[in-house]
C-alpha cells in the first residue's frame, strides 16, 4: 500500500521508508557514541592509573635524593664542626703556650719528620715570595 493511501489509526500511518531509514541511522549513531564514551572512559581511567604511577615513582625518587641531602648535610655539618674544634684547640694553645715553648715544639717535630719538614718549608717559601712578588 501507499504511503498516501493509508488512514489515520492504521499501522504505519505518517511512517515512510525514510524514516524507518532515520530510525536505524539514529540507532547507529548512539551506538557509535556509546562506544565513543566508553572509549573516552577507559582512556581517562588509563591516563589516571598512569599519573598516579609516576606520582610514587617521582616520590621515591624525591625522597631518595632529600636522604642523601641528609646524609651529606650531617657530613659537612660534622667537617664543619671538626673544623671548628681543631681552631678552638690552637686558639687554646696559643693563649696557654709562650714563644719560646711553641720555638721548642717546633724544633722537636722537625726533628721527627725531616721529609715532611722540608716540603712544608718549600711551601711556605714559595708562598710567601709570590706574596711579596704580587704586592710590587
Amino acid at each position: 500500500m501507499d504511503d498516501y493511501t493509508k488512514q489515520p489509526g492504521e499501522p504505519g500511518y505518517g511512517e515512510s521508508e525514510s524514516s524507518g531509514a532515520g530510525t536505524a541511522a539514529r540507532t547507529k549513531v548512539s551506538e557509535k557514541v556509546g562506544d565513543i564514551k566508553d572509549k573516552v572512559t577507559d582512556f581517562g581511567r588509563r591516563a589516571i592509573q598512569s599519573v598516579d604511577n609516576s606520582r610514587h615513582s617521582a616520590a621515591s625518587a624525591l625522597d631518595s635524593t632529600a636522604s642523601t641531602l641528609h646524609s651529606s648535610g650531617d657530613q659537612i655539618s660534622d667537617a664543619a664542626h671538626s673544623a671548628a674544634n681543631k681552631i678552638q684547640s690552637t686558639a687554646n694553645y696559643v693563649r696557654q703556650t709562650d714563644l719560646k715553648g711553641m720555638a721548642g715544639e717546633v724544633t722537636s717535630l722537625v726533628k721527627r719528620y725531616p721529609g715532611q719538614s722540608l716540603a712544608i718549608a718549600a711551601a711556605l717559601g714559595f708562598l710567601v715570595a709570590r706574596g711579596l712578588r704580587s704586592s710590587d
